[in-house]
């Protein structure tokens, strides 16, 4: 990728969509993930489907690692129905940090989570117990996927960055609405063209309020 092959993409056209290459938008967050399921070293075949797929794979993800925090890991329980799913979950915990020790492996840790994804769902679904696990390995699980999950790839859940992002531009329309009562209109209109520039349309309605949205 680079200009002279005329095949670059800007961060704001892959979150607006608004490129030929590019059948949606796309948050931050799948970007993030897309960028992590492959080794820094490796190539990284950058492609709409490619995006698609990560996006679907990251929802996997987070939705199993919410249901796993639902999950009680305190309390009377029966024993152990499966020993050989709790050993073989147990082992994939313990390999997160030697593939992240091992260069970065960014691409190994979430295999393996997404091994353990299996059993999350599998529990959610009923198809095992949830008193298949220990409470010691389902307490180590909720601390691992959040660890690194959230602490070592700083992935966060979408609906608090469409909470975090609403509340930017709520600032934003505050702020040109300020303005243009203002009639400093040269603000009103900068913010306006820089939101545009962003592939965000700011429209003005006859009753004085605004609304936005993503082109």
């Amino acid at each position: 990728m680079g200009k002279s092959y005329n095949n670059v993409i800007r961060l704001t056209e892959i979150f607006s969509g608004n490129h030929p290459l590019l059948t949606q938008a796309f948050s931050p967050m799948t970007i993030r993930f897309f960028i992590l399921q492959t080794h820094y070293r490796s190539t990284l075949d950058f492609s709409s489907e490619a995006l698609v797929a990560a996006e679907k794979g990251l929802k996997r993800l987070w939705e199993a690692y919410e249901t796993l925090e639902k999950l009680p890991a305190t309390g009377n329980r029966q024993p152990i129905v499966n020993d050989e799913s709790e050993s073989h979950i147990l082992i994939l915990l313990a390999q997160l940090d030697e593939f992240m020790n091992d260069d970065f492996n960014t691409a190994k840790v979430l295999a393996n989570l997404f091994e353990i994804v299996y059993y999350i769902n599998s529990v959610k679904d009923g198809l095992i117990p949830p008193d298949t696990f220990s409470p010691s390995t389902i307490d180590l699980l909720k601390k691992s996927f959040k660890t690194y999950l959230e602490d070592v790839f700083g992935l966060k859940s979408q609906r608090e960055n469409d909470e975090t992002f609403n509340r930017v531009m709520q600032l934003l329309i505050d702020l040109r609405k300020e303005a243009k009562n203002k009639k400093d209109f040269v603000t009103s209109d900068n913010i306006r063209h820089q939101l545009n520039a962003a592939g965000i349309l700011v429209k003005d309605q006859k009753d004085g309020s605004m609304k936005w949205e993503i082109a």
